[in-house]
């Protein structure tokens, strides 16, 4: 009998499991080099989870010690098979066969992560690497991108293509310009709707609106128009392989690989 209970309290366990299932969230860190404990191992997850919702993407952090490729095109590829080509996400690389470093940013992390701010977050990850902190790096890498997010892209932001030269702009609302706008579209919104009420303003029974007569419906042909986007092309000599991501202090330097565009930067330790 006592067996039996026990049996039924274990498959009704297993049936609620089945029925509500917890939510959980996918790990982020694939430590292949053993380099982080159990413990840091969590505190990267938890780390990468509140990024990851800010970002509306994924960021992972992937040790490795048996990458035969440069680490950008491991990164690239790493990223791209997690999320798919130029969707929301980054991948910080440790290749402890290689000692190289390499952060690949792809989607809004490419806007995010600028240049100047990608040149600032891997002077921190090298030194910390150069000192055999591997946790702290990766600690860096999650808790600066964090901040850089939560900094907003940056105002006259662009993207210039290493390899053609081509630079795309995009606009950027600043909070002032956002309340400016809507300040002007409120007064103009208020004065419209005073001037119609003043003028239409007529006694119920008195007038009756001729809307079988006037009810009349002309459609035409209707077409969309992007705007807010421009681009112009100028070559710029390639940049060598060095410390950052492609030395454009103010955007962001891209590339492209397998079919989608990424950004980043990383160097050796």
């Amino acid at each position: 009998m006592k067996w039996n209970k026990k049996l039924a309290i274990l498959g009704a366990f297993v049936l609620l499991l089945w029925l509500f299932p917890t939510k959980g969230h996918a790990q982020s860190v694939d430590d292949q080099a053993s380099l982080f404990t159990e413990e840091q191992i969590t505190v990267l997850n938890q780390l990468a989870a509140n990024l990851d919702e800010k970002i509306k993407g994924r960021v992972y952090i992937v040790t490795t010690t048996s990458n035969d490729d440069s680490e950008e095109t491991y990164a690239d590829n790493y990223l791209r098979n997690k999320v798919g080509n130029n969707q929301n996400g980054s991948v910080f690389l440790i290749d402890m066969g290689q000692r190289g470093y390499h952060v690949s940013t792809s989607g809004n992390m490419i806007d995010y992560l600028t240049d100047s701010r990608l040149e600032k977050m891997l002077d921190s990850i090298q030194e910390n690497l150069s000192a055999g902190s591997y946790f702290e790096a990766a600690k860096s890498y999650l808790e600066e991108s964090s901040a850089y997010v939560s900094d907003g892209v940056p105002g006259g932001h662009y993207r210039v293509d290493r390899d053609t030269g081509k630079i795309t702009y995009y606009k950027v609302l600043t909070p002032f310009e956002i309340i400016i706008a809507l300040t002007v579209a409120s007064i103009i919104s208020l004065i419209t709707f005073f001037w119609i009420k003043s003028t239409y303003q007529l006694k119920r029974k008195t007038y009756h609106y001729p809307f079988r007569e006037k009810a009349t419906v002309t459609l035409a042909d209707q077409s969309d128009r992007l705007t807010k986007s421009f681009v112009t092309t100028r070559r710029i000599p390639k940049p060598s392989n060095n410390n950052n991501g492609g030395g454009f202090g103010g955007g962001s330097t891209t590339h492209s690989s397998g079919g989608g565009t990424f950004g980043g930067g990383g160097g050796k330790f």
